[in-house]
């Protein structure tokens, strides 16, 4: 595992640059495996570096278990940014409470309200903020730099996960016990919001699951794209 220990290292030291020199800095966490590893380097660290998560209102019981999980373990609430309860209750009277199923169009735009537009109240007055992705996560992150230039929220977006495995992401979770979503056991490798998620078959690329009755190449929910179109973000030097 030498390999890992060189990532890990790496990692670790990301995350401590981030918490000196990007302050205020944020987490963006969705509470699945990756974000949990995450969680655990920055809180047994107690690192400067803020963990929010976006309460969509259509999350999994089993997601939002997570939140007494993290404060019974670490003694820290994670804090949460909702949609704007209007723009919810305006796309649900427009269009219905899951039309979501019935275009691109309009599970992007539930995506907006429900995701894109809390994250961006999120992020604003920060320096930096941290994601869980990882390029082998799917197609549309297989160029993820592990720093970027966000121009679009005016920050430095970090990915310190960027080169790390599934296999990865798992030794690290059980061999510091921590905690993670019960789904993850079920089938869900990749957990978003309720009706936009299913457990994957054996072989199936780890985010089959999410919103499975679209393209792969359209399988993002806007929090890393703009205008519907993936963000190329610039590398930073």
């Amino acid at each position: 595992m030498s390999d890992f220990q060189e990532r890990l290292a790496a990692t670790q030291a990301i995350l401590e640059r981030i918490a000196d020199d990007f302050e205020p800095a944020v987490f963006a966490s969705s509470l699945a495996a990756e974000d949990m590893v995450l969680t655990d380097l920055i809180l047994r660290k107690k690192l400067n570096i803020t963990i929010f998560s976006l309460e969509t209102g259509r999350l999994h019981a089993e997601t939002l278990g997570m939140l007494d999980k993290v404060k019974e373990t670490y003694g820290t609430e994670i804090k949460l940014f909702k949609p704007d309860a209007t723009a919810v209750e305006n796309y649900v009277s427009q269009h219905g409470k899951n039309a979501f199923y019935d275009s691109v169009e309009m599970r992007k735009e539930c995506c907006r309200i429900r995701k894109v537009e809390p994250l961006k109240r999120a992020l604003a007055g920060n320096k930096a903020w941290v994601t869980g992705q990882r390029r082998a996560q799917s197609a549309t992150r297989t160029e993820l730099a592990i720093q970027e230039d966000d121009a679009t929220h005016g920050l430095q977006k970090f990915n310190p996960l960027a080169d790390w495995s599934e296999d990865d992401v798992w030794h690290y979770l059980r061999s510091n016990n921590v905690p993670y979503n019960p789904l993850h056991d079920k089938g869900y490798p990749s957990i978003g919001c309720e009706p936009c998620t299913r457990a994957i078959q054996p072989g199936e690329d780890v985010r089959a699951g999410r919103w499975w009755w679209e393209n792969p190449d359209s399988k993002e929910c806007g929090l890393h794209v703009v205008d519907g179109k993936l963000i190329r973000i610039k590398q930073a030097v």
